[in-house]
């Protein structure tokens, strides 16, 4: 890399970076300032790159693209598109549909990422993908970008974007590595001065030094403006006195010239033809042709090579602006009438382009024109069926400017705001609501936009609707003769209810409504919200609905996801881990991680409580790295603590204690009861292992507690076995019968067999010695069949009971089968509690074998057992959202902690570790 002045330090990073791109990758975001360096330190980086053998994949965002859906994406993968057909069929057909190469239905964001990913993976050579103003992408890809740079560690493929100081980006919340481009040194500086002005009178040398601050690109254009000193004036930020520097040179062209500039600044990915076209129309037929640019050039505004490249049959382009300072000092040099001139020629021109065409007509438009209104709502339907909901907003709000009544801009807002949530932007919901509110709002309106309000962050924010006033609007809605919406909203208060503690009377609105809609009882929806709002009360009901459905979802995932939260809300947990796993196949199949994360954190739940933690482990962890990655700090915090209640199951009391002090971290502040609950039962499990069983009481018994945050209507009534265990142990025997109960009340109204299977183990644990061997004999009668972790505790249990007796030899049974279950299940402070009693009941124990996927991480787990179950590196790459390179890093990481050398040992491993 040649030196630039005052940049060794960033020139090193970068070169590290770049030159381990044969073997690893990784991504790095340059921030700084307009004019700082970061594109020069970025296109050294990338000769760096073609000097070791990389090819270079740039794209370059721009203002006027913004609005165009995958047009980023569409010029970085161009020079690779020939791959797109060899890539599996739905990435395929979705990258096609992503680049306009195909029509069908809307594209989820991750498969285009998924596809974009293997796309670059496969092209058999190292890549250095270079995003220039990332700040300008359109949402779209630029979220596509970030899906890729998080997934290439194990990929011969570097990602460095771009991206000024001040702009909002979408790469800003992607965890990347960021390098801030500081200004120069004050040496630097002086020295980078004298070589682009030399023999400056020191008072103005002085005077640039301190206006520059430090920016090369200030250092390097405003000494041509000092001759009449006009421009060096403190009271003006840096970029716009660069901007004025550029304007003053803009304003000396031909009108010709200034004309082809400004058609070009308006719309940068033209071809030079198509500008030449616009800019004569704009000038009312004038003849513009290539000479029109010589003096653009000789003034330093263009680049020359490109305008050399681009005149080759006079279709060329598009033009190369020094800087994007440039492009916005052009249109800000230009008059009103210029500018809606230059709008109105490249609309003629674009005839064949009609999204383009619609957002210059807009820019053109001198008031409310429900014409081109029009237009813009069907340019942003098309944004959104290609998936570009950024896009869609965008138009939509544009649109919603030029309607010429208060009811279709109201319409269009709320239209709007509502893909705003979609798109995870409360900021803008908030900013649409209030701009529709200023109209005069319908009924129905008026219930989106409490409806609207109410969805974000799973109804934890204070300013939201509570349940009473969703379920009365929910009823008007109805009444007003929209049923869908009037479930939406049903759902969204249900929510509440597992989230947050409504009280019995907001419970119980809700219910009314409920029953009140012309609903078939199997209704998945009205299962799911009965479920949520009443576990208790209904729990016959949804557990019957439940049953009914198993097997007549039509394999519609999100069916099938309702139906698994559900059976979890009712302690149906075998139902729960069924649907739940069939409902994350579907959407992986169509890439929809968002609820693709909801659908993992259940499965995670359910398998953890039926003790199969082969599985729930690399759910759980999957389940926090997507809501992660889309955004759900609620799920994510559910994800963890669901972890946390892993890692306490297993014994790894310190992991436990890091993954409970961030998922609480996440809950405190709203209150977020689901995460609250499942952080102290893993607090009391930590406890129980550790042998402080006061503790572990206490941590469990505020799971009760209807005063204390952590108490969860639904999710308490699975804890009541845990609680047991530690009252016992604690001599609080009393206050766990109360509780108990409490809950024997409830369980005639519920079949939840997670609650009677507690209750039951919970009765035999506490009773008295007269009936306590009925009692556990009756427990272990029970349907335990996929209970696991419930039938080795009643087994331990009553094995310590019988060994208390003196009944040694019969206790040695149960120890044993609990011994062998909790080994086989991974509960290593279980299975040696199992040990201790057989050796105080007289039998020693053989030394249990160490179970070799507790080598792996959650991540390898996962990748392991599909690699055992057949698949190949690309098809777990497909359900697992990575390149199948990344795939086979893992594999020849895992094959050494399995102590094997290939793939075909895994199924043997894996099994008898099981």
């Amino acid at each position: 890399m040649r030196t630039l002045l005052g940049r060794a330090a960033e020139q090193e990073r970068l070169s590290a970076l770049v030159a381990g791109v044969t073997e690893f990758g990784g991504a790095l975001v340059i921030r700084g300032a307009a004019g700082i360096g970061k594109s020069a330190l970025a296109a050294e980086a990338a000769a760096r790159a073609r000097a070791a053998g990389a090819k270079v994949l740039s794209v370059a965002g721009s203002e006027s693209e913004q609005n165009f859906p995958y047009a980023g994406l569409h010029q970085l993968l161009h020079p690779v598109r020939k791959g797109v057909d060899a890539l599996p069929g739905s990435q395929r057909d979705a990258l096609r549909i992503a680049l306009c190469l195909a029509d069908g239905d809307i594209p989820d964001l991750y498969l285009v990422g998924m596809a974009a990913l293997n796309l670059l993976s496969d092209t058999g050579t190292p890549l250095l993908l270079l995003a220039e103003d990332a700040h300008w992408l359109d949402q779209a890809s630029a979220d596509v970008i970030a899906f890729v740079a998080r997934r290439l560690d194990s990929e011969p493929i570097v990602l460095i974007a771009t991206v000024r100081d001040g702009v909002p980006c979408q790469l800003d919340s992607a965890g990347l590595p960021t390098l801030h481009v500081e200004p120069l040194t004050d040496e630097v500086a002086s020295a980078l001065l004298d070589e682009v002005a030399p023999g400056l009178e020191p008072a103005v040398r002085d005077r640039l030094l301190s206006e520059a601050a430090g920016n090369p690109l200030a250092l390097t254009e405003l000494p041509a403006t000092v001759h009449g000193d006009s421009l060096l004036k403190a009271t003006l930020p840096l970029n716009a006195r660069l901007e004025q520097a550029f304007g003053a040179r803009i304003s000396a062209l031909p009108a010709e010239t200034r004309m082809c500039l400004l058609v070009a600044a308006l719309n940068d990915r033209g071809s030079l033809g198509e500008m030449f076209e616009a800019a004569s129309a704009a000038l009312g037929g004038r003849s513009v042709d290539a000479d029109a640019l010589t003096p653009a050039v000789d003034a330093g505004l263009i680049e020359a090579m490109q305008i050399g490249a681009g005149l080759v049959g006079g279709t060329g382009g598009p033009l190369g602006f020094r800087h994007p300072l440039v492009r916005a000092a052009i249109v800000q040099a230009a008059t009103v009438a210029e500018r809606r001139a230059a709008h109105r020629a490249l609309a003629e021109e674009l005839v064949k382009d009609p999204e383009r065409q619609a957002w210059h007509l807009a820019a053109a438009a001198q008031g409310p024109d429900e014409g081109i209104a029009g237009t813009l709502v069907k340019a942003a339907e098309r944004a959104q069926y290609r998936g570009g909901v950024g896009a869609a907003i965008a138009g939509l709000e544009e649109a919603a400017r030029l309607s010429e009544t208060g009811e279709l801009r109201a319409d269009r807002l709320l239209r709007a705001a509502d893909l705003s949530v979609e798109a995870g932007r409360p900021d803008l919901v908030e900013r649409l609501l209030s701009e529709a509110s200023k109209e005069e709002l319908s009924f129905q309106d008026q219930a989106r936009v409490t409806w609207i309000r109410s969805i974000f962050d799973d109804g934890l924010v204070d300013d939201t609707a509570g349940p009473i006033e969703l379920a009365k609007l929910a009823r008007s809605v109805y009444e007003d003769g929209d049923l869908d919406l009037a479930m939406r909203i049903l759902w969204g208060a249900g929510m509440r209810c597992f989230w947050a503690e409504p009280g019995p009377e907001a419970r119980q609105h809700l219910l009314d409504v409920a029953d009140s809609l012309p609903l078939d009882e199997h209704d998945p929806r009205l299962i799911a919200i009965l479920a949520y709002v009443a576990p208790i009360e209904r729990g016959k009901a949804v557990a019957a609905g439940l049953m009914e459905l198993a097997g007549q979802t039509g394999g519609d995932p999100e069916v099938e996801r309702f139906l698994g939260s559900a059976a979890l809300q009712i302690g149906a947990f075998e139902l729960a881990a069924r649907f739940s796993a069939s409902a994350a196949a579907g959407l992986r199949a169509q890439g929809r991680l968002g609820l693709l994360a909801r659908a993992l954190a259940v499965h995670a739940c359910s398998a953890t409580r039926l003790g199969n933690l082969s599985v729930a482990l690399p759910a759980a962890e999957e389940a926090a790295r997507l809501a992660k990655e889309t955004n759900q700090i609620f799920m994510y915090g559910f994800a963890l603590s669901a972890q946390a209640e892993i890692a306490a199951l297993r014994g790894q009391y310190a992991e436990a204690a890091e993954l409970i002090a961030e998922a609480e971290q996440v809950a405190l502040a709203a209150g977020a009861r689901p995460i609250l609950a499942t952080v102290q039962l893993a607090r009391g499990l930590s406890a129980l292992g550790e042998g402080r069983h006061a503790d572990a009481f206490a941590d469990l018994h505020r799971v009760f507690d209807l005063t204390e945050p952590s108490y969860q209507l639904a999710l308490r009534c699975y804890l009541i076995a845990d609680l047991t265990e530690a009252a016992i142990r604690c001599g609080q025997e009393d206050a766990a019968r109360k509780t108990v109960r409490r809950l024997e009340k409830e369980a005639q109204q519920t079949g939840s067999p997670s609650l009677h299977i507690g209750l039951r183990y919970a009765r035999a644990a506490l009773a008295s010695d007269a009936d306590a061997e009925k009692l556990f004999l009756a427990a272990l009668a029970g349907d335990l069949t996929g209970w696991p972790l419930e039938r080795g505790r009643l087994h331990l249990a009553f094995g310590e009971w019988l060994r208390r007796h003196r009944r040694a030899a019969e206790s040695r049974v149960h120890l044993r089968a609990a011994r062998d279950t909790f080994d086989a299940l991974g509960l290593l402070p279980w299975s040696e509690r199992a040990r201790n009693e057989l050796r105080a009941a007289g039998e020693t124990s053989p030394r249990r074998t160490p179970d070799a996927r507790e080598q792996l991480t959650p991540h390898e787990l996962s990748i392991a057992q599909l690699a055992a179950e057949g698949l190949t590196n690309r098809e777990i790459g497909q359900r697992l959202y990575l390149s199948h390179r990344t795939v086979s890093t893992h594999l020849h990481r895992i094959f050494p902690k399995l102590g094997i050398t290939s793939r075909a040992d895994l199924p043997a491993v894996l099994r008898s570790t099981g």
